[in-house]
């Protein structure tokens, strides 16, 4: 996308804010998502001078010269970092040098995440704030740089949802054409339907042959995508590696690796199990989920979405939402022995929200079991919870459990 077609995104504000806190600041998301336009398009970021590691002179110094392509400006944006890990090492020497130090030194981009990469050995503690950006929520794809009003249930009383509701500007969409769309920008905004399937192809070699050996060494990629399509068919399950070993007949060690690389590169999201001890949650399972709706499906193999479809796209709108917060929020599930379940729950200054996803458009009682549980469980930190559907009506289905249309909240 030209600068003209450029969409604000909800990132931009906590870079910007993090440009007068952090001499480094860091923006991370999975290729393509739109960071390279963010960092060239925003006016905030005018005045610096711009470097992508995609361009093979730049590269170059970047291996040969480090220290001196850090030095290259005073305000410096440089692109794509995870293609030399090392050029961190100079921005870390440049950082310490500075006194005092300078916010806003250095703006850097990466494919993939910096904190999880085995190659790189430099972290910038203390030096770097760390911005996500996702792929395109559909308020940011319909030109508005918002997530979805989750923030509003959070504030508001619940008795005054549905007001709440009613009031915000929406256009009913069906949510099957939202999931083909998806939110990276190429295919979300200016290819037609059936183009879509060759850009997602395009994409997945660049990313196996490309952007994945940058990361780590795989020697088997027809491995790898089985396992890929293997995750995609399994959309918002609990992960189990070894059922994964079996289906892919990969050994489980090397299906642990995988899903490690998945989720350093933002391709693969891992929601974490909500209990009340903190340490739980770090034993327990999570369940697996995409980045992105469309991918995910094309991926899968399948034509017709489903109702994991419908989650992965309220997911990746609370993620986008959680990550452009000060103190972030955090996003789990919840799941009992007993097979309840919420599929999501978001903690918030120690208020619980419980989200319950379905594709159906006529949602019915036994939809709000899950939600009901939680509730009960968790009592006065659990003031309410919604009911997101692919219907029209908003209702109440239960005491405080309020069943809204997806679009309206998204």
């Amino acid at each position: 996308m030209d600068d003209l077609q450029y969409l604000p995104r909800i990132a931009s504000d906590l870079l910007e804010r993090a440009l007068g806190a952090s001499p480094v600041v860091v923006l991370m998301g999975a290729r393509q998502t739109g960071k390279s336009t963010l960092v060239q398009s925003e006016p905030f970021l005018a005045d610096r001078l711009y470097l992508t590691l995609d361009d093979l002179a730049t590269h170059e110094r970047a291996r040969m010269a480090p220290d001196d392509l850090v030095r290259s400006a005073p305000r410096l944006t440089l692109d794509e970092v995870q293609r030399e890990p090392d050029l961190l090492l100079s921005v870390k020497r440049a950082v310490d040098e500075d006194r005092p130090r300078r916010n806003g030194r250095f703006v850097l981009t990466g494919s993939a995440n910096l904190l999880l990469m085995r190659r790189v050995s430099e972290t910038l503690a203390g030096r770097a704030v760390y911005v996500n950006l996702w792929p395109l929520t559909r308020q940011e794809r319909l030109g508005f740089g918002t997530p979805g009003i989750w923030t509003e249930f959070l504030s508001n009383p619940v008795a005054d949802w549905p007001a709440l509701v009613s009031s915000r500007p929406a256009v009913a969409a069906d949510w099957r054409d939202e999931v083909h769309r998806g939110g990276y920008p190429t295919p979300a905004l200016e290819l037609p339907p059936d183009a879509r399937p060759l850009w997602f192809d395009g994409y997945l070699r660049t990313y196996l042959e490309r952007d994945l050996q940058a990361m780590a060494s795989v020697g088997n990629l027809v491995d790898f995508r089985r396992l890929m399509r293997a995750t995609c068919l399994r959309l918002g399950a609990v992960v189990n590696q070894a059922e994964l070993g079996r289906d892919t007949r990969i050994p489980r060690v090397t299906v642990h690796r995988y899903l490690n690389l998945l989720e350093t590169s933002y391709q693969l999201v891992r929601l974490e199990p909500y209990a009340i001890n903190r340490t739980k949650r770090l034993v327990k399972s999570p369940k697996l989920y995409w980045s992105d709706a469309a991918l995910a499906l094309w991926l899968s193999g399948s034509r017709a979405a489903s109702g994991p479809h419908l989650e992965t796209l309220v997911l990746n709108d609370l993620m986008a939402w959680r990550d452009g917060q000060t103190p972030a929020p955090e996003v789990l599930f919840w799941r009992t022995t007993t097979e309840l379940e919420v599929d999501f729950v978001v903690e918030s200054n120690d208020q619980l929200l419980p989200i319950e996803v379905k594709a159906a458009a006529n949602p019915g009682y036994t939809d709000t079991r899950g939600i009901r549980a939680f509730r009960q469980e968790y009592g006065e930190r659990c003031p309410g919870g919604l009911l997101l559907h692919g219907g029209e009506q908003t209702q109440w289905m239960s005491d405080r459990i309020l069943a809204v249309p997806w679009w309206r909240v998204l």
